[in-house]
């Protein structure tokens, strides 16, 4: 399926890590790569939309004519540069382990080792998701992703309908092969009235997937 079935569309896509600050040398994050939202970009700028990858820090880079790339690094960052461009979006695609949390104070310097114990105040970041999801239009559809590691599909369907999602891609840490720094993965395509299951596949296949239900449920 590679025909330029998006043509004249634009998806908003978000990808990789966030990493929270806690010093200048040191920072709160994950383990996403940002390979399954990579994989998602190629796949709709092949098919013909125009893609703005918004990328937390990756090693990975993309040179598609279809796609444009706004690096960021934390969370805030990521939020502001959603908002800029959701407006004139058709299709968001929410792939980005955003940090749920960030250090109430960045210190100015490098924190020295002092006693056998260290607290950092945390402060909740925004859930991007979910606040765009307050300002969704009709003809706008969004796409969430969510790893879990039990209740996996209860999880999942909250998420679905709290961040007003029309689907949602749920990924379990249970899976072999499946989840951060794999080239592979597995999921699970979670709608209000339909659940889609895949086998193990490459993350490029994957993505595959993924395009071809969004589109089947917005032009098919």
């Amino acid at each position: 399926m590679t025909e330029r079935l998006f043509n004249g569309k634009t998806v908003l896509l978000t990808a990789g890590p966030t990493h929270e600050p806690i010093d200048p040398v040191r920072f709160i994050g994950n383990h996403s790569t940002g390979k399954m939202g990579y994989a998602l970009a190629e796949s709709f700028a092949e098919r013909g939309a125009k893609v703005v990858l918004v990328s937390g820090p990756t090693n990975l880079h993309t040179h598609h004519a279809n796609i444009k790339v706004k690096h960021v690094t934390t969370a805030e960052e990521m939020y502001k540069a959603v908002l800029k461009y959701a407006d004139a979006a058709d299709i968001w695609v929410f792939a980005a382990a955003v940090a749920d949390y960030r250090p109430k104070t960045v210190a100015d310097k490098k924190i020295k080792k002092a006693g056998d114990e260290l607290t950092i105040e945390l402060v909740k970041n925004v859930d991007i998701a979910a606040a765009l999801g307050k300002q969704k239009e009709e003809w706008q559809f969004s796409v969430g992703f969510a790893l879990e590691t039990d209740n996996e599909s209860a999880n999942a369907r909250e998420k679905l309908r709290k961040k007003n999602l029309d689907m949602i891609v749920l990924n379990s840490l249970n899976d072999p092969g499946a989840g951060f720094a794999h080239d592979t993965n597995k999921i699970t395509i979670i709608e209000e009235n339909a659940t889609h299951t895949f086998d193990l596949k490459s993350k490029r296949e994957v993505a595959q997937d993924i395009v071809n239900l969004i589109w089947e449920r917005i032009y098919g």
